[in-house]
């Protein structure tokens, strides 16, 4: 299983990279993982990963607790699926995306920079291996 963290534009606060960067390398420990900025005129997450699980973030999406997140990792781990998570940027996700998705996904009711959003996504990536593993952290 590979986990990939993609995210729209350009990252403007490094401290929310280094951030989420620091528990995308956390999750390094239990699967393959990877962040990246992608352009979206110049890379297809379908293309890319065909038989990915496919996640959009999206304010219209589903809120998931962290147990329901952490089933949804389960269930692509067990199928051998990868997980594809897409961020939007500043102006959300790029128009025909969204309809492509295989799941929608909210984070909160509440409005956050994709910044921070990213940040959110990797550590509920990290929290939902530590739980399948029983490790700690998730206490």
């Amino acid at each position: 299983m590979k986990v990939y963290l993609y995210y729209v534009g350009k990252p403007r606060d490094d401290h929310a990279n280094r951030m989420a960067a620091d528990y995308v390398e956390r999750s390094s420990r239990f699967a393959r993982c990877e962040m990246r900025e992608i352009r979206p005129e110049r890379a297809d997450p379908w293309t890319r990963h065909p038989n990915a699980l496919t996640i959009l973030l999206d304010p219209s999406g589903k809120p998931l607790s962290s147990p329901e997140f952490t089933a949804v990792v389960e269930r692509a781990e067990m199928e051998g699926r990868d997980l594809v998570f897409v961020v939007g940027g500043a102006d959300g996700l790029p128009a025909g995306w969204k309809e492509r998705a295989g799941r929608l996904l909210s984070l909160s009711a509440l409005t956050f920079p994709h910044e921070l959003a990213r940040v959110i996504l990797a550590e509920q990536i990290y929290r939902a291996f530590t739980t399948l593993r029983g490790h700690p952290y998730p206490r």
